[in-house]
């Protein structure tokens, strides 16, 4: 085995044997087109594509299986996806359980940003700024073992990013430091690694998916829930009907409804508006703020 695939054995996941001969270990070949000179990453959903994105710069083709403002959780590839991700050089999932189609794609190299994380049973760490860092740098990792060339080029772009993650969590240590509450609702499980890093309590309407039904029991418990910790803020999402969380609302005293968006997928118009990752956590921290009664 030559180096290069000792260091691809190193980042990615393990794929079927019968797919590992097709391991990807340098530069696609050119075939007369600047395109076909670029590292072709295939993200599967927004975060990932964001981080994928900033790594790889103009030197790396990215695009998202999910589409702009599509909520990811039940979304399954089609025929045409399955044939993007066979011809990509890149594979990168998210992984701890998020991807449940992942095993099924044939590709060259499938990066896991989950891999070395202690995520349990809950797939949604890149919502903690921290763990978030390592899925950039398992990013980097793959994308130089594609394009040693431009070792320096990824290692600057992940390093320019790394910063602003480290930024982004000394912002939210500051703007959460000082709050009355340390409990909210969110409307399904997303928030529990950016809980624990930040020293709250996330209560949810749903489970780690936002889809399914509620049952009354269960939106009683909410609204219970609510008025024994004096919560009167409920977050809904960007992508997801909100009556559920404006009917919660409704029943507790001055209660309101609030956007605590999971950033699974950001709508196409505010991507074309420069909005990102960043912009969209620093709207959750402002939002946040409200509900815990922060000065």
């Amino acid at each position: 085995m030559n180096q290069s695939r000792a260091a691809l054995a190193a980042i990615a996941v393990v794929i079927p044997l019968a797919m590992l001969a097709t391991v990807y270990t340098g530069r696609p070949a050119q075939q007369g087109g600047q395109e076909h000179d670029k590292v072709r990453l295939v993200a599967s959903f927004y975060p990932l594509y964001e981080f994928a994105s900033r790594v790889g710069g103009d030197k790396a083709s990215v695009s998202s299986l999910v589409p702009a403002g599509i909520e990811p959780h039940d979304w399954e590839p089609t025929a045409q996806d399955r044939l993007r991700v066979s011809d990509a050089d890149i594979l990168v999932i998210n992984g701890a359980g998020f991807e449940s189609w992942a095993g099924e794609m044939e590709a060259k190299v499938v990066v896991d940003t989950s891999q070395g994380i202690d995520h349990g049973a809950n797939p949604h760490i890149w919502l903690d700024p921290v763990i978030a860092k390592h899925q950039v740098e398992k990013i980097r990792e793959a994308v130089i073992v594609a394009d040693p060339a431009n070792a320096d080029y990824y290692k600057k772009n992940a390093d320019s990013f790394l910063t602003e993650l480290d930024q982004l969590n000394s912002f939210i240590k500051l703007q959460l430091a000082d709050c009355e509450k340390s409990d909210f609702i969110a409307f399904h499980d997303a928030f529990a690694y950016f809980a624990a890093r930040y020293g709250l309590t996330q209560h949810a309407i749903h489970d780690v998916s936002p889809e399914g039904d509620i049952l009354p029991q269960k939106l009683q418990q909410v609204i219970s829930l609510a008025n024994q910790l004096g919560i009167n803020v409920i977050y809904s999402e960007d992508l997801v009907d909100s009556r559920l969380a404006d009917t919660i609302a409704g029943e507790i005293p001055g209660g309101r409804v609030l956007v605590l968006s999971p950033v699974e997928g950001i709508k196409q118009q505010e991507q074309d508006a420069g909005i990102g990752y960043i912009d969209k956590m620093k709207e959750n921290v402002a939002n946040l703020r409200v509900g815990l009664e922060c000065r």
